[in-house]
């Protein structure tokens, strides 16, 4: 999943931070690495200058001087035009981009306490700064001149778009409000910036507080060597060497429930998983949930929409709450069914294994792997040797190669962040220099949890070429020993989803840094279609080999995993459905003082019919995608969005071939260039030749009858 925190001026803003000015720097900070040109490699910051003390002083400089150079554009005694007024503002930002940059990659990938505490204080220094620029008055009698005289303005489709955009942004954030209302509403920014900005550290502090410590081997029944591999470096990182550990990170729970034969340890875990954030415990975010879903209400209202969801999908291709629903729904019938078949294939297997118990939610998926091992002949045990992290990466690389030509480097004299970080230089087919490809691979304390994209500089022409920094962010366990870091099937599917943003990224061929913000419900598009080759056979005998032998996995097992890609759909689906549609909930109802969340979560999903067996993907009180911060709320629907048109574009190769060369240059042409510059339907329309269809995703994820 893409995590994008544009540097600028937050969410609200996006790309619209202003220039170096010429306020001087002092004896310390001409110290300071923000304040001096990186001469590194490609420009990337030198990360092992950069001390926690250097950005605060950076942050108070990059903000005066750009609120000096608003006031400039706002200011300037010329007639408005498109280059000295929404170029302006677009070419500008170089110190906030360049600080506002590097602290937010490190806030999500490798944060400590301080920058944490930082984080806290910066949040509301952005929110203040973005309410300033898009409540000056005289900035947005200029900005709206323009737009009112658009179409005389002689200006290309990008520009058009970039104005359009710029405007909505001045008038979606309130710049029409009287003078109480928006004093009212930079209130309820800044609050909101920072309840969410609580919530993530509560989610990070929960997940990182929660450690199931085993000290007896016979409690490792079931797991399987790389497992207990992880699990005995994960205590020893912890300072518990000797023992083994299973923590609330992902890569450690899931192979835990998958694998272990403690159904009681399995229950353990699960339940401390799920309680991250109740009401009562030491990273309660109960309280914090109300509060934000409180003002993101007053705000919307304050703006003229009825909800939080309606304000937030104005500018995104669903619109409206009201489609989001009916896509939900729409899936969520046939997908319930199908978990319904599942649930009474696993206490089928339960019974037959003497097991005398009902399914319970810690079961699913222990048993939904015996199920797969006994129907197809596969399992993570068998598959997972084959796929070695660094030979999937290859494998990504390869499907690239033969898609567009791409190439890549590997530079391992460039300064990283952290020594797990590895960095390769892309290069066209005719050799020219695309962009830096970093990654950063394995889970960590300083690390959140999920998988990202990011961008350290993005791509853009108005102010000289810069080409872009892009960094692939992942929770993978290590390998230990003389096992290399092994992946799962869904981390495979995660690496190539996540290299399939890392793509778009690189691709980007945009004039104005704003047109590298698309609708956020596009964003996944790209990246889920990316996924589709991790399972082409083709690419499998690439990269699927395994780690003791080097053998190329079987065809034989090619077929079988071809045959259970559809296997566990119903759950997976549910799984995600009920997560998407609780999250539109929270944001479409009214939230009174005196609700209980944890009461409201319940009656929600019996009301839509949730299995017991199945928990919600995301529980509310570490729904990080809905609380931690602007893009996802009321808008997890996305993925599932995106994968609706993936599905369908995907298809396109399918039947033409999948390294169809002209497929190829249609999709990069009509998709990913772009990105922010054009109508995503209509970029959409032009690759498939015609409208979405829903039936492709039914049947990619094996819901049709």
């Amino acid at each position: 999943m893409k995590k994008f925190k544009k540097a600028a001026l937050a969410a609200a803003l996006m790309g619209m931070a202003l220039p170096l000015g010429t306020l001087s720097a002092t004896a310390e900070e001409a110290t300071n690495p923000f304040f001096k040109e990186w001469t590194t490699p490609h420009g990337l910051a030198p990360f092992s200058e950069i001390e926690n003390a250097h950005y605060m002083p950076a942050f108070e400089r990059a903000f005066a001087e750009s609120r000096a150079d608003i006031d400039a554009i706002a200011n300037n005694p010329d007639a408005p035009t498109f280059e000295n007024t929404i170029a302006a503002l677009d070419k500008a930002g170089k110190l906030l981009n360049k600080v506002a940059g590097v602290f937010y990659n490190l806030t999500g990938s490798h944060t400590n306490p301080e920058m944490q505490e930082i984080q806290a204080t910066v949040s509301g220094m952005f929110s203040r700064h973005t309410n300033e620029t898009l409540f000056n008055k005289k900035l947005f009698e200029r900005v709206d001149a323009l737009y009112q005289k658009r179409d005389s303005l002689g200006l290309n489709a990008e520009q058009a778009r970039m104005l359009w955009r710029t405007h909505l942004d001045f008038t979606g954030a309130g710049a029409n409000l009287d003078e109480a209302a928006k004093a009212e509403l930079a209130k309820l920014n800044e609050e909101i910036s920072g309840l969410t900005t609580k919530f993530g550290r509560n989610v990070l502090g929960a997940t990182n507080a929660f450690e199931m410590v085993v000290e007896d081997e016979a409690d490792l029944a079931g797991l399987p060597d790389f497992v207990i591999a992880a699990a005995a470096s994960t205590a020893e990182d912890r300072g518990q060497p000797g023992k083994w550990m299973f923590t609330a990170t992902r890569s450690s729970f899931t192979p835990f429930m998958t694998f272990s034969t403690r159904r009681d340890l399995r229950e353990k875990l699960h339940k401390g998983y799920m309680a991250r954030g109740e009401k009562g415990s030491e990273f309660d975010n109960t309280e914090i949930v109300k509060q934000i879903l409180q003002a993101r209400e007053k705000r919307a209202k304050l703006l003229g929409y009825k909800n939080h969801a309606e304000y937030q999908m104005a500018d995104r291709m669903m619109g409206h709450p009201d489609r989001a629903f009916e896509l939900l729904n729409r899936i969520w019938e046939p997908a319930l069914e199908r978990a319904k078949e599942e649930r009474a294939a696993l206490q089928e297997m339960v019974d037959a294994e003497g097991g005398d118990f009902e399914l319970a939610a810690w079961d699913w998926w222990h048993y939904a792997e015996k199920v797969r091992k006994a129907r197809y002949d596969l399992d993570e045990q068998t598959l997972k040797p084959y796929f070695v992290l660094d030979n999937v990466l290859q494998g990504a690389f390869h499907t690239a190669n033969k898609l567009w030509g791409l190439t890549f480097k590997e530079r391992t004299d460039i300064d990283t962040y952290h020594p797990d970080v590895r960095t390769f230089e892309v290069y066209e087919k005719d050799g020219t220099y695309l962009g830096l490809y970093l990654t950063d691979h394995h889970a960590r304390a300083s690390k959140r949890g999920g998988a990202w994209n990011n961008s350290f500089r993005s791509q853009k022409k108005v102010d000289g070429v810069e080409t872009p920094i892009v960094v692939n962010v992942m929770s993978f366990p290590k390998g230990s020993g003389d096992v290399p870091a092994l992946l799962s099937a869904d981390n495979v599917g995660t690496l190539f989803h996540e290299f399939g943003h890392a793509m778009h990224t690189l691709m980007s061929d945009v004039t104005y840094d704003r047109m590298n913000s698309m609708a956020w419900d596009f964003v996944e598009f790209p990246s889920q279609i990316f996924e589709g080759w991790a399972w082409e056979p083709d690419v499998l005998r690439i990269y699927a080999k395994h780690y003791k032998t080097g053998e190329v996995i079987p065809e034989s097992m090619i077929k079988r995993l071809q045959a259970a890609s559809k296997f566990n759909q119903g759950f997976a689906t549910v799984e995600y459905v009920s997560a998407a549609l609780m999250d539109m909930a929270w944001h479409t109802r009214s939230i009174g003082d005196d609700v209980d969340v944890a009461a409201f979560e319940k009656e929600l999903l019996d009301e839509i019919g949730l299995l017991d067996e199945i928990v919600v993907r995301y529980r509310t009180t570490y729904f990080n995608h809905a609380f931690g911060g602007a893009a996802y709320a009321a808008g997890y629907y996305t993925y599932l969005w995106s994968e609706v048109l993936s599905a369908d574009a995907y298809a396109t190769f399918a039947e033409e071939g999948i390294f169809n060369q002209e497929v190829a240059a249609r999709l990069r042409h009509s998709i990913l260039e772009p990105r922010g510059a054009r109508d995503p339907m209509e970029m959409f329309e032009e690759f498939k030749g015609r409208p979405y269809e829903l039936d492709a995703i039914l049947e990619a994820r094996g819901l049709t009858d």
